[in-house]
């Protein structure tokens, strides 16, 4: 079973990634972009390089990650538990809110092509607060190119996220970010 981990930074994916490894201990776990050798060298580029890039070419690269990512770890696992820190509804969402004129029926064909039509099995959506997503960015003092840009571009992510997963109609769990860690682990354990 393939599960995605959906939100935007510092709401607690990997934080919970971590715990439902401890429930389920043959689980593998993996993200974009990165995952692969190839995924890595894309991450370097998207999320560290001091040269802005065009919206479209970050699409490209996003795209060019998951299709390796899927050849070369999601498809040989398929059989096995997955859980992935994030996937192509960030995808999606990510490029919409870098430009808005971006149709959502051809990023979703292109997501399919990369994906092999494979859209995996189930999502938790984490949903945070302006004020949450403050108060935990700037409290890891650090932050990528695309955390840089701001709260306000992080919660224009956020509602592309929930439009995605609602016309799609895919099995999600939606949960409040600002939850204790434990009471959200007990609800994802019941939904995987």
């Amino acid at each position: 079973m393939l599960v995605y981990f959906e939100g935007v930074d510092g709401v607690g994916k990997s934080t919970q990634i971590g715990l439902c490894k401890e429930s389920f201990p043959g689980a593998l776990t993996t993200k974009e972009p990165g995952g692969t050798a190839l995924g890595d060298k894309i991450r370097e580029i998207l999320l560290g390089s001091a040269d802005k890039i065009s919206s479209k070419s970050e699409n490209l690269l996003f795209l060019a990650d998951r299709a390796e990512h899927y050849e070369k770890f999601i498809k040989p696992n398929r059989d096995k538990l997955i859980l992935s820190d994030r996937g192509f509804v960030s995808g999606i969402a990510y490029a919409m809110a870098n430009d808005e004129n971006l149709d959502i029926e051809e990023l979703l064909n292109l997501n399919s092509f990369a994906l092999g039509g494979d859209f995996g099995d189930k999502f938790i959506f984490f949903k945070a607060t302006k004020e949450l997503l403050h108060a935990r960015l700037f409290s890891r003092g650090t932050s990528d190119e695309i955390e840089a840009r701001g709260v306000e571009y992080l919660m224009r992510v956020q509602g592309f996220m929930s439009i995605i997963l609602a016309n799609l109609k895919f099995e999600v769990l939606e949960l409040d970010a600002s939850e204790p860690a434990d009471a959200l682990q007990e609800k994802i354990r019941k939904f995987i």
